[in-house]
């Protein structure tokens, strides 16, 4: 692990404006520089760099970030990397924390299988060159696809020879140990103890992992008997450094593309990956069969929030489609859904297609998620019953849609599609989110796993006069605003004469202030980013020097550094900063606050009212809620009254 000093001797050293300039052409425009947005494409330059903050930011499409979080997005690196390429930049020596024993021999055995990965790869590429079987079965397989020698060479396409001990024996001759060549699961032990070659008679896939280190292998054997027709894939076994349910085959190749494009297409198979290459589409992945995990979409949620599933239009493809749906919308995917006409998959419908035809197919033909759904689940489903169940599943499907507006809308169109009253619609949808309990819908097949928990929101927790259930965060725009005045200003001192408990005088700034009058009701932030940057805000509070725009613009976490950097308004940036106002600052937060207490009570109220209309004879429950709303309805217009709000009836 690279230690905390070099770290910061990194961050101190690096450039914004040299970083960017290795990938950007940019001009002076005042104290700041502008260039074409790398992130997207623009005419006009709308990517402003500022050397006085460190930073940049499109105002186009919204990224940039400081150069750490610079190169991260554009070169799809992860935090680690980012740092390793500064450094060699600058000549800046890596210091490593020391690592344990148990550290370093584990350390050890991934780098040695990584090692061995990379040889057999190169040993695999060689063979299907320049080997007499390679060329005649491997080579010959691929050119019989229509696959151009330099997709073979992007993909490191390879061919595994029919002799079941030749790759063996040529790794043991090169000093890879027997028990590492077997443990990545490249060969396996027969009953004799020899290493036999997984992958024999079979032309390779190489799986290359996000940060370009080879992971693992898919085989596919060519049956010549049949002439190709029976086709079988093995894949690499599970291993410390390979994990099919945490890998996307062609993320390595595609990641630029996607984040790009700001679109993924997923599709079943390494050959559908490779047809839409050739069509000129990199921003491609495909899942190999098996169920969607977790990891695998967070891992694509770090590059897009867009999906469009690619599959054949027979029932095993429309089955596929379906499949793992509700996990991709329940992540905070925008997901759309493209059929290929029935016998056809990407690979077979690039092959008769030309690459302008594919892609016109791909924009015109693809289709919003729950409108595909509510299309092949109703059409023609006379039914009472089906009906019944398929507008069930659909309803399922939009609970678990992330925006409000969105599923809202959603809810909408399928009144007015299904004529049902969306009164109904909604009554259901929030019986199958209670039943649900807060719990992620799981894959139909394959184990998933939960790597990021924190993505739940925590529970807000209010005393008794604001009892009430947690407002989502994505409604929660009081507490984003909040959020930002943190960021902008979290360490200007606001208020100079407060008591506390004990009655000294104390002094606040935003932060600190923001802090304590939230836990005065015991209430707190929904969004965890928000409640992060005010948490951290109030730990370096007191920290000499310290200034909350700058510690967030270079924060390591890069959502935070995503957050923060648009917030400093680089368009408008003067040499000579204006000096912000304190007591607008003050009244701002006041404001701000009171806002955030109206808008909890809001949504409590309309939960009350809800409430009443269903909690039938149960007249103890129904004095309850009345004696609630009536004491929330008076608090909230008080609270009204004092910003100028509209009292509501």
């Amino acid at each position: 692990m690279i230690d905390r000093q070099t770290v910061e001797k990194i961050k101190e050293t690096a450039d914004i404006v040299e970083v960017v300039s290795e990938f950007v052409t940019l001009k002076k425009s005042g104290a700041n520089y502008k260039g074409l947005c790398p992130f997207h494409n623009e005419k006009t330059p709308s990517f402003m760099v500022s050397p006085a903050r460190g930073t940049c930011h499109c105002f186009g499409c919204g990224k940039g970030g400081n150069p750490v979080s610079f190169v991260m997005e554009h070169e799809q690196m992860t935090y680690p990397e980012a740092l390793r390429w500064l450094a060699n930049k600058y000549h800046i020596e890596i210091v490593e924390r020391e690592l344990t024993n148990e550290e370093k021999e584990e350390q050890s055995t991934r780098e040695a299988m990584f090692i061995i990965n990379e040889f057999a790869m190169q040993y695999f590429a060689d063979m299907l060159h320049n080997h007499p079987d390679g060329q005649a079965i491997g080579l010959q397989y691929f050119r019989s696809r229509g696959i151009r020698d330099d997709i073979i060479a992007k993909f490191q396409l390879g061919f595994d020879l029919n002799d079941r001990f030749a790759f063996a024996k040529t790794a043991l001759k090169k000093g890879y140990k027997a028990e590492l060549i077997e443990k990545v699961g490249i060969c396996y032990k027969n009953e004799r103890g020899e290493l036999i070659d997984r992958y024999a008679g079979r032309v390779i896939f190489p799986w290359i992992g996000v940060s370009g280190k080879v992971v693992g292998f898919g085989g596919r054997k060519l049956d010549a008997a049949t002439k190709g027709i029976q086709q079988k894939y093995v894949n690499s076994t599970d291993s410390e450094i390979f994990h099919k349910d945490r890998e996307l085959y062609g993320l390595y190749q595609a990641k630029r593309a996607i984040a790009k494009e700001d679109c993924v297409y997923m599709v079943e198979g390494y050959t559908d990956v490779i047809a839409m290459h050739q069509a000129g589409i990199e921003n491609v992945v495909a899942n190999s069969g098996t169920a969607l995990s977790y990891h695998q979409i967070n891992i694509l949620h770090r590059f897009t929030s867009n999906i469009v599933l690619l599959y054949d239009g027979d029932e095993a493809g429309i089955h596929a489609a379906l499949r793992g749906t509700d996990m991709l919308l329940s992540e905070g995917m925008n997901l759309r859904v493209l059929l290929f006409p029935e016998g056809d998959d990407p690979d077979s419908f690039a092959r008769k297609t030309t690459a302008a035809e594919f892609k016109q197919y791909i924009d015109s033909h693809q289709k919003d998620f729950i409108q595909f759904k509510t299309d092949l689940l109703l059409r023609n489903e006379r039914d009472p019953q089906k009906r019944a169940e398929a507008i069930n599943s659909i309803v399922q499907s939009i609970s678990m849609v992330v925006n409000p507006i969105l599923r809202d809308t959603y809810l909408h169109d399928c009144s007015q599609r299904m004529g049902i009253a969306e009164a109904t619609l909604i009554n259901q949808m929030n019986n199958l989110i209670r039943e649900r309990g807060g719990r992620r819908p799981e894959a139909s097949t394959a184990t998933t796993d939960n790597p990021n928990p924190s993505d739940d929101a925590p529970t807000v927790n209010p005393p008794a006069s604001l009892v009430g259930k947690p407002v989502s965060r994505e409604e929660k725009t009081v507490e984003r605003l909040l959020a930002e005045l943190i960021v902008k200003h979290g360490e200007m001192v606001i208020f100079e004469d407060i008591e506390d408990e004990n009655g000294n005088s104390m002094m606040l700034n935003v932060a600190q202030f923001v802090h304590l009058n939230l836990a005065d009701d015991n209430l707190s932030f929904d969004n965890p980013l928000y409640k992060k940057i005010l948490d951290e805000a109030v730990a370096h509070s007191h920290d000499p020097n310290w200034t909350a725009e700058r510690y967030f613009i270079n924060h390591d976490e890069i959502e935070i550094s995503r957050f923060a950097v648009p917030l400093s308004d680089l368009r408008n940036q003067k040499s000579e900063a204006k000096e912000p106002d304190i007591e607008e600052i003050r009244q701002r937060t006041l404001h701000l606050l009171l806002d955030f207490r109206v808008d909890y009570l809001d949504r409590r109220l309309r939960e009350i009212k809800a409430e009443i209309a269903s909690v039938g004879s149960d007249e103890t429950r129904l004095r309850e809620l009345m004696t609630e709303f009536k004491e929330k309805s008076e608090f909230r217009n008080e609270l009204a009254r004092k910003i100028g709000s509209n009292i509501m009836v």
